[in-house]
């Protein structure tokens, strides 16, 4: 922390909360989840909506360090998520983790390809895992943006680098059904994503941004596979 600059960008309230211990969120790898402000997408099924709508956060990056100084040797990793973390500039926080020795997986909707090819640039994010919403033309409907596009760029930009990542799509009848499913999957093939393709049943909350309800249970034998790893979560 070295300028002044640097030192205004990590006291920033952006912090919305922190779960100081996970073995669920990055798989292998003892963690804790930094939850980030505020998002670019409006996702009906969110049940974030508390964060993604928030404007002032309770905590800054430098409580978050000061946190993670007393966990070396006891926490492997960072989970960095949100929100839509990259609508913030993680690379000064990232570069302070990165030297008390941890990784970082980053949760991201992939539609902030300049950081992100800064950040992999820098060595600073080890794994990605990143939400794949809806085919093109659910796209705006499901997220409330026009951003399908730089998601699709992002993705093949990762694979033609071969950068670890995985992606996940969570599935509520109600917006997604099984020829959804499939769509995406071969939207998945074509553009050569070939590691595992993860579906996790939408879970009904208190809240969520559209007030969306538990839809009917997937068939899952209407899925095609089309040779994917496909797993489902839940």
């Amino acid at each position: 922390m070295s300028t002044i600059k640097e030192l205004n960008s990590l006291n920033q309230k952006i912090v919305y909360s922190l779960t100081k211990f996970t073995t669920i969120d990055y798989t292998g790898h003892l963690s804790c989840v930094v939850w980030l402000n505020r998002c670019n997408f409006r996702c009906l099924y969110c049940y974030n909506d508390d964060l993604v709508f928030n404007k002032t956060a309770k905590f800054t990056f430098l409580d978050v360090l000061e946190f993670l100084k007393k966990r070396v040797g006891l926490l492997e990793a960072v989970v960095i998520s949100g929100g839509e973390a990259t609508q913030h500039n993680l690379i000064d926080f990232c570069k302070e983790v990165k030297k008390l020795g941890y990784k970082i997986k980053l949760d991201t909707n992939a539609t902030n390809l300049k950081q992100l090819k800064e950040l992999i640039k820098l060595n600073l994010i080890d794994y990605m895992a990143i939400d794949f919403k809806a085919h093109e033309d659910k796209f705006f409907e499901l997220t409330r943006t026009n951003m399908y596009d730089k998601f699709i760029e992002t993705i093949k930009y990762l694979i033609s680098i071969d950068f670890p990542f995985e992606l996940r799509s969570t599935i509520n009848s109600k917006l997604l059904d099984e020829n959804d499913i499939n769509l995406m999957i071969g939207v998945l093939k074509v553009i050569g994503y070939k590691n595992t393709y993860y579906l996790q049943n939408f879970i009904e909350t208190s809240s969520n941004i559209a007030g969306i309800t538990q839809g009917r249970s997937i068939d899952t034998t209407l899925i095609n596979p089309q040779d994917l790893n496909i797993h489902w979560r839940n």
